[in-house]
């Protein structure tokens, strides 16, 4: 088996630091990238998804706005506590919960697309762990009789790689949910005020400069912190060195790219750490601190009605001051 103990590296390094050597360099690739994938995949799929998560018919920009403070709240809340949720689901927990609030109604919400995204809380790392356990296997038989320090210095090269095909992932996905929301109170607006002429029929319509924005912000945001979730991610579930890390990564990246093709929007954060648990299975289930883990997984599944109740309450208390 490879020994690779010299160095612990957390794979998570490069996931919020994107590429270090230019964060500009970075936004204008993924700029082009998504319109690359938009053009000729045949649209943003994830972001239609998102959109739908509210009856185009029963949005307003107060319901909008609601959802948005919930879901920074739970972001900023979990971020202090070192847990990484998820972005994607306590975006769709608050945009539906304002919307129940609003209308006093679950009629209001498609229930088969929330549905269908929350399972992928359980589903998206599960998917991780078995192609990091595959990948793991795989990987290890190739390199059985190379040198353990040349294997442990090619993999800290080819780490490289696998966080940057990670973070492509990471910004297709995640960039494409707030893309969504974005699409949604211009699909409101058009809806409801053609007057004013900023509105888009449909996803398909959605300006370049909305895909521009979100990956420059979601840019901005994993290079300005966050070290408390990379501690958790690269040293509390198991120790992760450079041999792991191309792995998790890589695992992490495939599952990425499987949920664009299918157009469901699942978490970055979810993923990885299936991920990370898979390579630490391998070498021996005492290598996942599984205490850690089971608090991970009672945040992933309160985010969504916890950002919902957050949303209603913002809703009632500073929404409703709100008209559009």
């Amino acid at each position: 088996m490879l020994n690779t103990r010299k160095r612990v590296t957390p794979c998570c390094f490069s996931f919020h630091f994107i590429f270090t050597y230019s964060n500009l360099y970075d936004v204008i690739n993924r700029y082009y990238l998504l319109s690359a994938y938009k053009y000729l995949i045949g649209g943003f799929g994830i972001a239609d998804t998102v959109s739908k998560t509210v009856i185009a018919e029963f949005i307003t920009l107060p319901i909008i706005f609601s959802g948005l403070i919930a879901a920074i709240t739970w972001n900023l809340l979990t971020w202090w506590l070192g847990i990484p949720s998820s972005s994607s689901h306590t975006l769709i927990g608050g945009f539906a919960g304002a919307a129940i609030a609003k209308w006093a109604s679950f009629s209001v919400i498609k229930v088969s697309v929330i549905v269908k995204i929350a399972s992928f809380i359980f589903i998206a790392p599960l998917v991780g762990m078995l192609v990091a356990m595959i990948l793991t296997i795989a990987l290890q038989w190739s390199v059985k009789r190379a040198n353990p320090h040349k294997a442990n210095t090619w993999f800290k090269h080819f780490q490289l790689v696998s966080s940057a095909l990670f973070s492509i992932g990471h910004g297709l996905n995640d960039s494409q949910k707030v893309m969504g929301i974005i699409a949604a109170a211009l699909i409101a607006t058009h809806i409801q005020h053609p007057e004013i002429g900023f509105g888009i029929e449909s996803i398909s319509d959605l300006p370049n400069w909305v895909a521009f924005s979100c990956f420059f912000a979601i840019s901005l945001g994993t290079m300005s912190g966050g070290w408390k979730i990379v501690k958790t991610m690269g040293t509390r579930i198991t120790k992760v060195t450079p041999f792991e890390g191309v792995v998790a990564e890589t695992a992490g990246a495939l599952t990425l790219y499987l949920t664009e093709f299918l157009k469901i929007p699942v978490s970055t954060t979810h993923t990885i750490t299936g991920a990370i648990i898979g390579v630490g299975s391998v070498k021996r289930l005492s290598a996942v601190r599984w205490g850690v883990t089971r608090k991970l997984l009672v945040a992933w599944i309160l985010t969504i009605p916890v950002s919902a109740l957050i949303a209603a309450l913002v809703y009632f208390t500073a929404g409703k001051l709100l008209y559009f």
